[in-house]
């Protein structure tokens, strides 16, 4: 069955062209001219990725993401303004996928697409019926993840990620005490050649964080090795 991709932006000229170049790639396309009329429409049948436009009237794409991301985890896309970097951080901090800046290529708009869907078709598939012994929880110390259920639990407290954080956090904790570069991040977040920048890593180690302080305000499990990367704190 073709993935389903949710289009949110004000330009009708944009959500048809690029409605057109999805449905060209066999993907099926829903498309909202707003904010507000996408958020109850995405909250109670989400689509498999979606992707918003920041600046929209009524309700922009990053107070649709917030409010988004109370009820569901669906990989979004943010389209900016082509210089708008308070936008992008702005928008990862608060749990985006990934962003693209305007005017952007459809071609590598819909490899993003793709590089995503199979992220998060990995998570998915992590652990077959078949195959149970697989992918089996990772514990480290307060922290277990269960990649077949993505799911990640601090003291025994629910910590809900993106599919992009969850395999940022998976690569850091299999190895405690090892660093992992941006670039090694990036690969392991960013696969099939697909550019991102090192603020993209430093912007989801920093929404990690915020997370793990909702459910215990003194986490610093995640070193920052400066000029180094990132590792996750021996047990």
């Amino acid at each position: 069955m073709s993935a389903t991709i949710a289009l949110v932006d004000d330009d009708r000229n944009i959500l048809t062209s690029v409605s057109i170049a999805l449905q060209s790639e066999g993907f099926a396309t829903r498309v909202y001219g707003d904010g507000e009329s996408a958020l109850k429409a995405l909250s109670d049948n989400p689509p498999d990725l979606a992707i918003f436009d920041i600046k929209m009237p009524r309700m922009d794409g990053l107070e649709l993401l917030r409010r988004l991301r109370e009820k569901s985890q669906v990989p979004v896309i943010f389209l900016t303004s082509k210089d708008d970097e308070l936008d992008e951080a702005l928008g990862l901090a608060m749990g985006a996928d990934d962003y693209i800046a305007k005017p952007f290529s459809q071609r590598l708009l819909i490899a993003r697409i793709r590089a995503i869907l199979r992220r998060t078709e990995l998570v998915r598939s992590s652990v077959s019926p078949d195959e149970p012994d697989i992918a089996e929880p990772i514990v480290r110390g307060r922290l277990t993840i269960d990649p077949a259920r993505h799911r990640v639990l601090w003291d025994g407290k629910t910590v809900s990620l993106t599919v992009t954080e969850f395999l940022i956090l998976e690569a850091l904790s299999q190895r405690p005490g090892v660093v992992k570069s941006r670039n090694q991040l990036m690969d392991v977040a960013y696969q099939d050649d697909v550019y991102v920048d090192d603020r993209t890593i430093d912007s989801h180690i920093k929404r990690i964080r915020r997370k793990f302080r909702v459910v215990d305000p003194d986490f610093d499990a995640i070193e920052t090795l400066y000029g180094a990367g990132y590792r996750f704190g021996e047990e």
